[in-house]
Order: C-alpha cells, then structure tokens, then sequence
C-alpha cells in the first residue's frame, strides 16, 4: 500500500507539494474550506477531505486537520508555509498522533519562533547579532528597559512582537515619544496576530540587504545549504521580488554568510528545510535577523539556480532518508528572479481584489520560465484568503537575460478581471536601479514613481476579453 501525504494548506504552495508527493508515487490528499470549493488543489490531490465553512478557522484547527490525516490514513503531513507551518503544537499533535511531520521538531520550531530566545541561541554559538534587548518587561519597567537601551544605542529602533512572523509585529521607532505610543499598541497588534504580546527593541540597520540562505539538514547530523537569496525589495515588510543568488560581489563575505548559516542551524539542532536570514549593512557587515522553519514563499528561486527539489528533498528526509547530495555536490549556475503575482491594485494602496472572477488567463512560457499558481479561466477570487494568484519565476544565465526574459514574460502575461501588480513590476524592472541590481529594503520608499504607471497591459486586455467573448459564443451560441 503506497504511502499518503496529507497537505495542510491551500492555493499555489498545496499545488506545489502535491505534485512532487505525486512524482515520488505517494498519494496526496488535500484539504479544503467552503470558499476553496472550486481549487486547483483539491482538483489535483488524489482525495480531498472538506474541514468546514471556515473562512481560515478549520484551516488553523490542529485537531481537524489532525483528524482529517487520520481519516485519510496519512502517514505524514506537510504544512507548507503560512498557516500552521511554524505552529510547535501541529508538530507536536502529530507526533502524539503517530504521523511524521515534515519539518523541525516542535521543540526547535518553539525556540526559533520565540525571536529573544533564537536569539540567545546564536548569541551562545557566536553568530553575529544586532544589539536588541530580551523580552520587555510589562508595564512601566519594560517601558523603563526600552528607553535605557534606546539611549544606549541611539533612534531609530525596532520595536518587534517576540512571536512575530511573516512581517507582521514590527515597527520602526524614531523617538521617545513615538516608543512611548507604540509599545502598548504593538502589545495589542501581537496579542491579536500570535496570542502573545511579548515584544522586544533591536537596533535598526539602516537601509540594509535582506540577505537569507536555504539551509537542509537529515536526521543522521549533515547539513547543507542551497546559498543565497535577496530579499531586499519589500512592501511593509512583506517581500515583493526575490532573487537568487544575492548580488553582492564579495564572494568572501557570501562564503562567510552561508557557512554562519550551517553553523546557525546547527546551534538549534535544526533538521528539514529551513531559511537563515541577515541583514547586511552598508558596510557590508553581517546579522542574523531569525531562522524561518518552514518552506519558503521564495524557494523556487534555489530550486531553479541548483537544480534542487527541495520540497522532495523534504519528504525523503522526514521519512527517514539520508541527504541524497553533499554541500560540494551544490553548483549554483545563473540567475533568477521571482515575482508574486498578486491580485491587488497598486495604485489603491495595495488593496486586494478578491470576489473578482479571472475572465481571461494566459500566461507566458518558454525556455526558463516557471509558473506557481492555482488560478484558471473562470475562477473566482475568494475574499477571506491571500492575494497571491500566482509566482512568476525566471532563470537567465546572466543577470542581464534574466531581467530580460522576466520584461518578456510580464508583458505576455494576460489576467483579465482582477486588477494585480504585473504593470507595477513592469514599471519596477525598467528602472535603471533595479536593472544595475542596487536595490535594498528601502527600495520601494525611495523609488515612489514605481507606482505612476499607466497599465500597459490594459488595451492587451481588451482585446483578450474581446477574443474570449467571441470564443465562449461560438461554443455557446444559445448563452445569453
């Protein structure tokens, strides 16, 4: 009897790993809400077990999804990432249940999500940290505590939720008035997000590199990572464009940055895919920002500049494998950039666009191309789920092709219902910045014409809408 891999999630990432369970010969099954009715996934797994109306709440229920694999007779679950990917108690509910986990161990996804306590454990190996204070104290002390180390190293200073994650829980303080407003309010903002308001102060680094390696490590003590990837171009700490490898020239520095990252998950006793992430200041000094222990959004990039499967890779070891290739075995080759394509309107202030349904939808391809996403002719955005429809993932052999190849591909992109972000990265790609490859996390703020654009792909979609008309007539001629 063949094994079954329960996905616990939905949308592009749930697509993703059903297909490599389906390469291995495993059988997948997915899991739905009421408003994922009509998903790709669930079209697409071998069975799908419905856990409720939701929105979000049976996707986030531990004891359903538990209890759905049980019904499946699943021998394992994946989490992806969102959702429950970084929730200790799913690893821990599937191991009290008998089901393999595929990632870290409940213990280790507990200490690196505590931000004060991953921090401690990098301090006590010797990675390289920015200066930040341990859990704020509650009421006036933790008050008196950010202060005192704010007049210590001078404004601006982070203020960050202990549990955050996914961008969310962070913000910038410039002054004392400013912290005095925002302590309580980020309390708040955290409680709501993670059920934990514990937060703590890091010193800012000004306009940084957000620099990350994809680490990988089995059970029998090898550890290996993919390289690098850059993250730097951000909307409110939430990533837009990621690319591998990093850009930075320093092949030194990038040889230092990846051999701090195995160090790093060995510290924590890290086992499964994982993400190490820095910053990288202007001086070209390096921090450890927090390991995500998950798959990323951005994996896709390693997987096209190593040739990896990474999500395979993932399985193979959480059922017992052996890592498969050794770190001199990893050659990355080229460039590649990824973009989410996201059903929003930039120029909106980013406002998503769910309850719209995709009339017309084509899409580019060709030698380098690859294409993430659960959206079809004819689907209807849901409302209460992410933005994203799909991930657009180029390789080039240059940096110059790749850039090339991705203006190709966004021009060729065809969406017609929603509004989404492709003109604006139309419009990002061609600055002279971007194609130069000098970018950091201020980016987007310091290049605030991005998003002066005229939708370039409007009278393409016209006519898309036009030709689609004509065809749906012609095969229907008795529609009204």
């Amino acid at each position: 009897m063949k094994k079954k891999i329960l996905v616990a999630n939905r949308g592009e990432i749930a697509l993703r790993i059903i297909r490599s369970i389906q390469e291995l010969g495993y059988a997948a099954v997915g899991i739905y809400e009421t408003p994922d009715s009509e998903a790709l996934h669930i079209r697409t797994a071998d069975e799908a077990i419905w856990l409720g109306d939701g929105p979000r709440r049976d996707y986030l229920n531990i004891d359903k999804v538990i209890k759905a694999a049980q019904k499946a007779k699943a021998d394992a679950i994946h989490p992806g990432y969102g959702f429950l990917a970084e929730n200790p108690d799913l690893s821990q509910a599937c191991e009290e249940a008998g089901i393999i986990f595929i990632g870290p161990s409940a213990e280790v996804i507990r200490n690196l999500g505590d931000k004060v306590t991953a921090r401690r454990i990098m301090q006590e190996a010797g990675i390289p940290l920015v200066p930040g204070t341990k859990d704020l104290s509650r009421g006036e002390a933790g008050v008196e505590e950010a202060k005192a180390f704010a007049a210590q190293y001078d404004y601006p200073v982070m203020l960050k939720a202990t549990a955050g994650g996914g961008g969310r829980g962070i913000r910038r303080v410039d002054n004392e008035a400013q912290l005095l407003a925002e302590i309580p309010a980020a309390r708040s903002e955290a409680k709501a997000a993670f059920n934990n308001d514990s937060v703590y102060l890091e010193k800012l680094v000004i306009n940084p590199k957000h620099v990350e390696v994809q680490i990988i490590a089995d059970n029998f003590g090898n550890t290996v990572h993919l390289g690098t990837r850059d993250c730097s171009i951000q909307r409110r700490n939430q990533k837009l464009v990621e690319i591998a490898p990093s850009l930075i020239q320093d092949q030194a520095l990038i040889d230092k940055i990846c051999e701090t990252a195995v160090k790093a998950a060995k510290a924590a006793n890290y086992t499964n895919a994982g993400t190490v992430e820095f910053l990288v200041d202007q001086d070209m000094n390096y921090f450890f920002m927090e390991i995500n222990t998950r798959l990323q959004v951005e994996h896709t990039v390693t997987e096209m500049v190593t040739g990896i499967d990474i999500v395979r890779t993932q399985i193979k070891l959480a059922l017992g494998k052996q890592l498969a290739f050794t770190q001199d075995d990893v050659k990355l080759r080229g460039h590649a950039i990824e973009m989410r394509i996201n059903a929003e309107d930039p120029q909106n202030n980013f406002m998503p666009e769910g309850g719209k349904t995709v009339s017309v939808y084509r899409s580019p391809g060709g030698y380098g191309v690859r294409l993430d996403g659960f959206v079809y002719q004819g689907f209807t955005i849901p409302e209460v789920y992410d933005s994203l429809l799909v991930k657009l993932t180029v390789f080039g052999f240059s940096w110059n092709e790749t850039v090339d190849r991705l203006r190709r591909c966004l021009k060729n992109f065809v969406i017609v219902g929603p509004k989404t972000t492709i003109p604006y990265y139309l419009k990002l790609i061609e600055d002279p910045d971007f194609r130069k490859g000098d970018f950091n996390t201020s980016f987007l703020d310091t290049h605030p014409h991005l998003i002066e654009y005229t939708d370039q792909d409007n009278e393409v979609n016209k006519l898309a809408r036009l030709i689609a008309e004509i065809h749906f007539k012609q095969e229907n001629p008795y529609a009204v």
